[in-house]
Parts: C-alpha cells; sequence; structure tokens
C-alpha cells in the first residue's frame, strides 16, 4: 500500500489541510471587505491583545504569540505602517527590536474585522455546537505539543 491510510478521510493531516483551506477561504472573504487579509488581522488583534498587558509590543513578541514566521511578520507589518495603521519604532530598551503601537485608524479597522471574524468563526464552528471547547482543547494540546 501506498498510503498509511486506506482512505483520505482518515489522515487528520489532510483533513486539516482541507478544514483550514475552507475556513481561510470564508474568514479572507469576510475580511476582503475591510481590505485585510487573515494574517493583517491577526497581527492587527495581536497587538492590542499583547498591549492590553501594558508592556512594550515588538514584533518578536508578536511573531511569538501568533507563532507565525518573524520574517514573514515584519513584511505584513511594513505593509500595515505603510497604511498608517500602526506604528513601528526602535525601541527604547533594544536598538534591535522594533516596538510597535496601534494607530487610531489600525483601532478602528481591527474591531470592525473582530466582528467579521467572530460572525465567520461562529458560522464556520457553529456544526460543533457545546463541544467547541473540547475541540480548542485538542487543538491546544497539537500546538503546545508540535512549537518548538
Amino acid at each position: 500500500m501506498v498510503f498509511q491510510f486506506e482512505n483520505p478521510d482518515d489522515s487528520p493531516g489532510f483533513l486539516l489541510w482541507q478544514m483550514s483551506n475552507l475556513w481561510q477561504r470564508k474568514m479572507n472573504s469576510g475580511l476582503k471587505k475591510l481590505g485585510l487579509t487573515h494574517v493583517q488581522f491577526v497581527l492587527l488583534a495581536g497587538i492590542i491583545w499583547l498591549s492590553q498587558g501594558q508592556e512594550t509590543v515588538t514584533q518578536a513578541k508578536l511573531a511569538a504569540h501568533a507563532k507565525a514566521d518573524i520574517m514573514m511578520t515584519s513584511k505584513v507589518l511594513r505593509a500595515l505602517e505603510q497604511r498608517g495603521l500602526i506604528k513601528r519604532e526602535t525601541d527604547s530598551k533594544d536598538t534591535r527590536a522594533k516596538s510597535l503601537t496601534i494607530t487610531k485608524e489600525g483601532y478602528d479597522l481591527a474591531i470592525a474585522a473582530i466582528n467579521v471574524v467572530d460572525k465567520v468563526d461562529n458560522e464556520f464552528f457553529r456544526i460543533l455546537n457545546d463541544q467547541v471547547t473540547d475541540f480548542n482543547s485538542q487543538l491546544l494540546k497539537i500546538i503546545n505539543a508540535n512549537n518548538s
């Protein structure tokens, strides 16, 4: 037998890939109306989330929070900065680091996007009903086991 699984629907990786593609398609469709990609939204929302802790948000902290590639994070942040949605400045404590702040325009756009994302998520995962917490626990178990 060529494949480990008898049926493609028995492969968790293939199912995850299919589900991720379906979810991303719906998410990007909703966010397109706001002129955002999903990764741009994740980084904007991440800045807001991390800023609530009153600590300086740096590109490195944001990339770690999003579990995103640091170079991709930098490229996307540069585009957000060019649109006037964030400010990137040399960190006062570490001149190698860039500290991030969200502008009023960026904050307002992120809040609008959060509403879109919540709606898409609620519709996409509605089939889970009261099993969302268990589903999230399983996802976190996989993420934490592979986060190295």
